[in-house]
């Protein structure tokens, strides 16, 4: 969260993205978003709430207010763990879950999820994995993670790596599937009936975009 001088900082209504709910909410099912009655429920199931730095029903409402900075910078959609507790406890049925995907994979997109965090690098790096060979290597996987969020840690699982390898628990080559050109067009359609729209897409479907 951003603080001046130790108190939260304000965000004045011109930093604000009137689109952004639009956005978010152009999944399948997304809609319901504007459906929140800022009940807390969701909050108060999530497991990992208390770790993280927004709650889901702040996040909610700061999507909907346009909040677009502070929620894909945020840690919380990184640290959703996917259990759907909120999902199937919310009475008003919004799939607070798949709005948290909807937030991680804007957030990889426009590349404004938290530097250095684990967790967004680790996703991204899996998902090019597997959209150019198919399969995601485990080596190449550890070795990217700890490049690009701290390289010391790198150096100090360096001995460890190499004794795994000598043992060969784990390989240098890349794992790889056959016909990977079909599997990167179903990815292909995959994306584009879930991904979220952009402001342009959002606009030449007569959807009014601010």
């Amino acid at each position: 969260m951003d603080e001046w001088r130790g108190w939260p900082k304000i965000q004045f209504e011109s930093e604000m993205d009137p689109s952004f709910a639009d956005e978010i909410a152009s999944i399948p099912g997304g809609d319901k978003l504007f459906s929140c009655i800022q009940c807390g429920t969701c909050s108060g199931m999530c497991p990992l709430s208390p770790c993280m730095d927004y709650t889901p029903r702040q996040i909610i409402a700061m999507i909907r207010a346009g909040s677009r900075g502070k929620v894909l910078a945020s840690r919380t959609t990184w640290l959703c763990a996917s259990c759907y507790a909120c999902s199937v406890e919310c009475p008003k049925e919004i799939k607070i879950t798949d709005i948290m995907y909807a937030a991680k994979r804007l957030a990889i997109r426009e590349g404004a999820y938290p530097r250095h965090f684990g967790i967004p690098i680790l996703a991204n790096e899996f998902f090019k994995a597997v959209e150019k060979y198919g399969r995601s290597t485990e080596s190449w996987l550890t070795v990217w993670l700890f490049l690009k969020s701290d390289p010391i840690q790198f150096f100090k699982f360096a001995g460890l790596g190499a004794r795994l390898f000598l043992k060969g628990r784990i390989g240098a080559k890349r794992d790889s599937v056959k016909r990977r050109g079909e599997l990167r067009s179903v990815l292909k359609v995959l994306e584009k009936e879930h991904m979220i729209k952009s402001k342009r897409e959002l606009a030449s479907a007569g959807k009014e975009v601010v």
